[in-house]
């Protein structure tokens, strides 16, 4: 008898292996919409700590079922799995097995991440990973739409009332003609002044399923003017006595866009084809790239992929070097930008200058911190990623120095390409005292007034920044103020906050150091002052809006709030854009 040729045996190896995987991500998309579709009862239910930790049992799902694929391949096969040639095999049999299949995008980074858990490869090759899509060009047929649509309009209001029943909550509206009144007011005053066509001629689409974030419901839709597409936004909440109202109705795309925003967490949202819901909301916010929407409904793993293909397509498409952000340098952190491109790329430094006495663990798990929180709207995503690889000759001279003098252990040099061990992507914004700098004195109040519900809304949500210097905040294209520095943030509760104690003698006043002992955690709200000692405009504004954050108490309070269980209320949208229920 021959033996057989050792190939089969290979190809045999490596569809046990993309069988493996592939099985995998289909049990993590099944648990994936389980945990998703509970979304609709804790909304209904009030039950907002279940909401809290749903978010942070979906966002662990990914890592668990990667993991546990990487080591249930070790036993589906007696082959060495960190063999780059098999892998090469295995990807061209998984490509086979996802062609037209459902959420193939998907299914290929999970294939991405099981190769990465268990190999650690510096190189990224497209041979052994998708770098690039198999189907770049390939969008399966859906068997279903993912809308309802409603035309031949006769009544505005029906619409709107027939849309709100559809969304088919359990839980019954505190007072439905109201808000079908409030909702066709805000129709009337905000949209059809710019209306192409008449109102029968209108079609409304609205998303099948219903977005639940924090404790907010969202029915999202559009409305087709013509050849003109227009949001349909209406906020849902919960009163807590057993009746559900809208909050608002947003027809305008920049407003769509906040709600959407980069500064929150996950929506839950049941969408079984993600890709049809991505080209849906694109429509409407074309802006937005393909990893912030897709990081949005609840895929950031997928959204690290589709934002690597952005950025390197980018790349092609532009000359300017990755320059020093602007600002003043961070003492835990380097940052570097591309000016054509709106990310910043922030890495580690090797070492921290005094006072820090942080280590390059805890700043990391500062950042998974923040990605597992609700971020409320006040503070920014972040992407990690590891052998993040960039073409030299596009860095300037100054910044390839600074990389080089803060962070040489984090830099490999291959040929014409600079490997990065380990970095953070965040959407780059102005920072906070640059803006004041070139600010008047209206806009100098507009944006304190925002950094002091800042440092409110992220108190009340048990986070407490560490340091609060403006740098350390940034201002989005929406004029929102939003914390980006991670490295000293921490829960509020765990913060202890006390006054300055009085002096006794008049060489204790005039001491150079504090005649008071300090320990690690304790803060002192008085100092807080000093953070606008240059700039009077907005000592004073910041005085007239927001001196409670000068008390002590008023830290206590917050605190005592949180420890009894209260979960903030903060909407991605203005105040005074809430209907007024109390008419």
């Amino acid at each position: 008898m021959t033996a057989p040729d050792p190939r089969f045996f290979r190809n045999s190896t490596a569809r046990r292996m993309s069988k493996t995987i592939l099985n995998g991500f289909s049990s993590y998309f099944a648990d994936y919409l389980n945990m998703t579709l509970g979304a609709k009862a804790r909304f209904e239910k009030a039950d907002w700590h279940a909401v809290q930790s749903a978010n942070v049992d979906r966002l662990e799902l990914y890592k668990t079922k990667v993991r546990q694929v990487s080591e249930l391949l070790a036993t589906v096969t007696n082959k060495d799995i960190t063999d780059l040639e098999l892998w090469r095999q295995a990807k061209a049999v998984y490509t086979q097995l996802v062609f037209n299949f459902p959420n193939y995008e998907i299914a290929e980074t999970f294939f991405n991440s099981v190769f990465g858990c268990i190999n650690d490869h510096d190189k990224i090759d497209d041979d052994l990973i998708y770098v690039l899509s198999s189907q770049m060009a390939s969008i399966p047929e859906a068997e279903y739409s993912i809308y309802v649509r409603y035309e031949g309009i006769d009544d505005i209001a029906a619409v709107f009332e027939q849309i709100l029943l559809d969304a088919e909550f359990s839980t019954p509206p505190e007072n439905l003609t109201r808000d079908v009144n409030f909702i066709v007011q805000e129709f009337n005053e905000q949209l059809l002044p710019h209306l192409k066509n008449p109102v029968s001629a209108l079609k409304f689409d609205t998303l099948d399923s219903v977005f639940y974030r924090s404790k907010a419901a969202y029915i999202v839709g559009r409305i087709i003017d013509g050849d003109r597409l227009f949001p349909l936004v209406l906020p849902v909440l919960n009163n807590e006595k057993g009746g559900l109202f809208i909050d608002t109705a947003i027809f305008n795309k920049e407003e769509m866009s906040v709600v959407f925003s980069f500064t929150r967490t996950h929506f839950m949202v049941d969408a079984p084809l993600p890709y049809l819901y991505l080209h849906f909301l694109k429509q409407l916010m074309p802006h937005k790239g393909d990893n912030e929407i897709y990081t949005s409904i609840g895929f950031p793993k997928h959204a690290k992929t589709e934002f690597y293909r952005e950025f390197v397509s980018h790349l092609r498409n532009s000359q300017d070097q990755f320059v020093i952000a602007p600002g003043i340098k961070g003492m835990v952190m380097s940052v570097f930008t591309l000016p054509s491109y709106d990310i910043v790329f922030k890495i580690i430094k090797d070492r921290f200058d005094p006072p820090k006495e942080v280590t390059h663990e805890i700043v990391r798990e500062k950042y998974n911190m923040v990605s597992r929180h609700d971020r409320i709207g006040r503070m920014a995503d972040t992407q990690e990623f590891a052998n993040f690889s960039f073409p030299v000759d596009r860095f300037s001279d100054e910044l390839l120095a600074e990389l080089q003098k803060v962070a040489p252990s984090l830099l490999t040099f291959e040929g014409d390409r600079l490997i990065i061990k380990h970095l953070y992507t965040e959407r780059r914004m102005t920072p906070l005292n640059i803006y004041l700098q070139r600010a008047d004195e209206q806009q100098t109040c507009n944006i304190i007034e925002e950094y002091g519900n800042a440092i409110k809304q992220l108190a009340a949500a048990n986070i407490f920044p560490g340091d609060m210097l403006l740098k350390n905040f940034g201002v989005t294209r929406h004029n929102r103020v939003v914390f980006y520095d991670y490295d000293e943030i921490c829960p509020l509760t765990e913060c202890h906050f006390r006054r300055i104690p009085q002096p006794k003698t008049d060489e204790e006043e005039m001491s150079a150091t504090p005649w008071y002992t300090v320990a690690t955690n304790d803060i002192f709200p008085e100092e807080f002052r000093l953070f606008f000692s240059g700039n009077p405009v907005a000592r004073e504004a910041f005085q007239a809006l927001h001196s409670d954050i000068y008390d002590v108490e008023f830290w206590w309070g917050l605190q005592e709030q949180i420890r009894n269980g209260k979960i903030v209320d903060v909407f991605p949208y203005r105040r005074k854009r809430r209907f007024d229920r109390a008419r």
